[in-house]
This record gives C-alpha cells, sequence and structure tokens, in this order.
C-alpha cells in the first residue's frame, strides 16, 4: 500500500515542469516521475490546498489529478487550514472537479456549551466533531491528570465526563476518541479493557445511539504505539451491537507523516466489527460508503 504526501504548490509545480518543460533533464525527469506517483500512488495526501495562486492551469491540473485517481479507483486526501472565508473561495474555484467539505473539531465541556451552540449557529459546516480533552479542569495529556489517584479512577472519570458533556450539549455529530485517555496513562491501555468499564462504556454508547451521534474510529492509537485505534476495537464491536451505525474515520494528524495513519487497518477493524461501511458528512447529514 503506497502513500504519497506532497504540498499543493509543489504538486501544481511538477505538473507544471511536466508539461511545459521549462528546466533541465535533471528536474524534468524528477516531474514527470513526481507526476506518475500522485497519478498511481493507493494513496495521495495533497497539504494546503489553497496556498497556491489559483491560475486557469491549476485548475486543469487539479481536475486531471483528481480525474485521473478517481478513474483509477484511488483515494485522496486533500487538507487545508484556511478560514470560512478561504475554503468557501475553494469551493467556488474548483466546484466543477473537487468536493470540498468544511468542518470543526470541538472540544467539550459543559460551561462551554453556550459558546459552541453559537460557533455552530454562525458557520455552516459539513461535519462536526466532539470530543473530550479536559476533565473538570485538568488534561489527561499531562500527568498531574492521575497524581494522588489510581489509573482505574483516573480512567474512570473520564468516561463520566463523557456523559456530563452530552447532558449539556449534544449538537455534534459524532463523538470522537472515545478513550482517548488511554495514550496518556501511566500504563496506557495495558490494564485498560471494554470489560473492566463495561457499565459506563454502555451508557455512553446508548447515549449517544439515542441521540443520534456517531462515534470516531480514530487511528491515533496505533501511531500511539497502542496497538488498537480509539475507541478500542470491543468498544466498537459493542457500539455495533447496540444498534450504532454513525461511524467515522479520522487519524489525529497532528504531523502531515499522519494523514490517514493505519487507514487501511480502520477498514479491516470496521468489517471484523461487523459493519459493511464507513460515514463521512456533508452538509451535517451523514453519507455511507461501502468498505
Amino acid at each position: 500500500f503506497s502513500v504519497v504526501y506532497d504540498t499543493a504548490t509543489h504538486v501544481f509545480s511538477q505538473f507544471e515542469t511536466n508539461k511545459f518543460r521549462r528546466f533541465g533533464e535533471e528536474e524534468q525527469e524528477e516531474a514527470a516521475a513526481d507526476v506518475r506517483r500522485y497519478l498511481e500512488c493507493d494513496l495521495l495526501i495533497v497539504d494546503d490546498l489553497g496556498t497556491e495562486l489559483v491560475t486557469p492551469f491549476v485548475q486543469d491540473a487539479l481536475y486531471q489529478l483528481i480525474n485521473g485517481r478517481i478513474v483509477a479507483e484511488k483515494r485522496t486526501i486533500i487538507n487545508s487550514n484556511l478560514d470560512e472565508k478561504g475554503i468557501r473561495q475553494l469551493q467556488a474555484d474548483f466546484s466543477d472537479s473537487l468536493n470540498i467539505n468544511f468542518g470543526i473539531e470541538l472540544g467539550l465541556q459543559p460551561h462551554l456549551a453556550k459558546k459552541h451552540h453559537e460557533i455552530l449557529q454562525e458557520m455552516d459546516f459539513d461535519f462536526v466533531i466532539g470530543s473530550s480533552h479536559v476533565v473538570h479542569g485538568l488534561d489527561p495529556y499531562y500527568p498531574a491528570y492521575y497524581e494522588g489517584r489510581s489509573e482505574h479512577a483516573a480512567y474512570l472519570e473520564y468516561f463520566e465526563s463523557i456523559l456530563e458533556n452530552v447532558a449539556a450539549f449534544d449538537e455534534m455529530d459524532v463523538y470522537g476518541h472515545i478513550d482517548y485517555v488511554v495514550r496518556y496513562g501511566p500504563n496506557q491501555n495495558r490494564q485498560y479493557s471494554y470489560g473492566r468499564y463495561k457499565e459506563i462504556l454502555d451508557e455512553i454508547l446508548r447515549t449517544l445511539i439515542r441521540k443520534n451521534i456517531g462515534i470516531e474510529l480514530n487511528t491515533g492509537g496505533y501511531h500511539y504505539g497502542l496497538g488498537e485505534p480509539n475507541p478500542c476495537v470491543n468498544v466498537i464491536r459493542r457500539y455495533h451491537e447496540l444498534g450504532g451505525e454513525i461511524i467515522t474515520i479520522g487519524a489525529d494528524a497532528h504531523t502531515p507523516d499522519k494523514i490517514a495513519y493505519a487507514f487501511d487497518k480502520a477498514a479491516d477493524v470496521l468489517r471484523e466489527c461487523g459493519f459493511s461501511y464507513y460515514t463521512v458528512f456533508k452538509n451535517r447529514q451523514p453519507v455511507f460508503h461501502k468498505l
């Protein structure tokens, strides 16, 4: 499974060099090789779309790239850090060749519920993730969260806070990385299992299903050394058993090399847990795609 990452600016520069042959033989050969890699790799990740100058050539090159990969049944992920105005401009510039979505992740805490509601009223997102990062003023990322108590108690408080968050705010489409806390505990997931926290995890899953909120299969667990996604496989399986249907895939890619990390494993996990599809959102509505 081959993955190629490059910035949009460099991708279009290589397309231009390959077409117009403006440089020496070595640069020309490098550009031609890059264009082949862009078109033929199993997964192409294009970063920072929108930072390049949009010209008729860029629009044509993007169409060639996307259309060629669609015809070849190749997967493509395009990332952009533009604000809403920039995203809307991209959607207009590339309306004939590229589907561009606009999403947000909200770090949930009960006292932020009103603010989150206002954000969603102000902007029209395609996709909204709600997730837990701070628990009663402490971040499980830092050792202070675990001091003076057992790891079990720290994990349990994290899960209880999810129910508090959902009770205060339930306008998200999915809840992200439900057992995120196990990435950073003293023993990570070595003493953690669905069975050990079954009662609280089942309550979380049933609450989300009742509110029509999906869950996220987050492959970040793999690159944090857990050997499993977040939530773990047995939680995902239990979600399916309880009747959960909405499940998206994310990677917590804080660096370019982690974009779409282990997505091939995600597909295998979904099949193992009984799913035959994954979910994406458009205009806040779930769209189901076969695996």
